[in-house]
């Protein structure tokens, strides 16, 4: 396709029921569909982003395939039809992995991001080094975890006690996202490894990712 007619191509429509950032920019970015998508061509998406080859791919991957095959269900017939056609993207929301905002509310249930939660990530973090030299605002490891026990603690303070034993698993399923984040699109080695608020804000807002995820997802 020339230049000409790639401008001139109409943007994907991304659903509000999609609510994950990774998987919005990878529908904006005609990395995979909107709608249905197999669960062998998302989890070999997913995959070239984290650059890991490999014994240590084929293990991401693998993890990958399982969060996919139950995003949009945990029933037997949800379970046959994630795997015989793929994951419905544009119908994850209310879904099991959904958290009914007990995550981090920067984007809502309208798709519309919130600034004032970007900047309330912002406040967890720290300044970090960047690989250029620059300096820049960033979540650890740690840093995430102690964003993330907050998000849960602000979802309790919310309701009735009984709201933190109902939904004591909400814990794990953030650890399907953050962190994953961390480890796909993080900067740095080991503990010294961020994830950059000014990266998350243009994952969100742009639907954008940065060139060097670019590049992997173009292998």
């Amino acid at each position: 396709m020339s230049d000409t007619a790639a401008s001139k191509a109409p943007a994907p429509q991304i659903s509000p029921d999609n609510p994950c950032p990774f998987l919005r920019a990878l529908v904006a970015g005609n990395y995979v569909g909107g709608h249905i998508v197999p669960l062998p061509e998302l989890t070999g998406t997913i995959g070239r982003a984290t650059g890991k080859t490999g014994f240590e791919g084929f293990t991401a991957r693998a993890k990958i395939f399982m969060v996919a095959q139950i995003a949009n269900g945990l029933g037997p017939f949800s379970q046959l039809r994630s795997l015989f056609q793929g994951a419905i993207l544009d119908a994850l929301r209310n879904g099991p992995l959904d958290k009914h905002g007990a995550g981090s509310r920067i984007l809502d249930q309208h798709a519309v991001v919130h600034e004032d939660e970007i900047a309330r990530l912002a406040t967890f973090g720290s300044d970090y080094k960047a690989p250029d030299g620059s300096v820049e605002r960033g979540l650890s490891a740690a840093e995430i975890k102690t964003f993330m026990a907050a998000n849960f603690q602000r979802a309790k303070d919310e309701h009735p006690p009984s709201y933190g034993i109902l939904h004591c698993y909400y814990p794990l399923l953030m650890l399907g996202e953050w962190p994953v984040l961390l480890d796909i699109m993080g900067k740095g080695e080991g503990k010294d490894r961020y994830l950059s608020v000014a990266e998350v804000r243009t994952l969100f807002v742009d639907k954008r990712f940065p060139d060097r995820i670019v590049a992997l997802l173009q292998r």
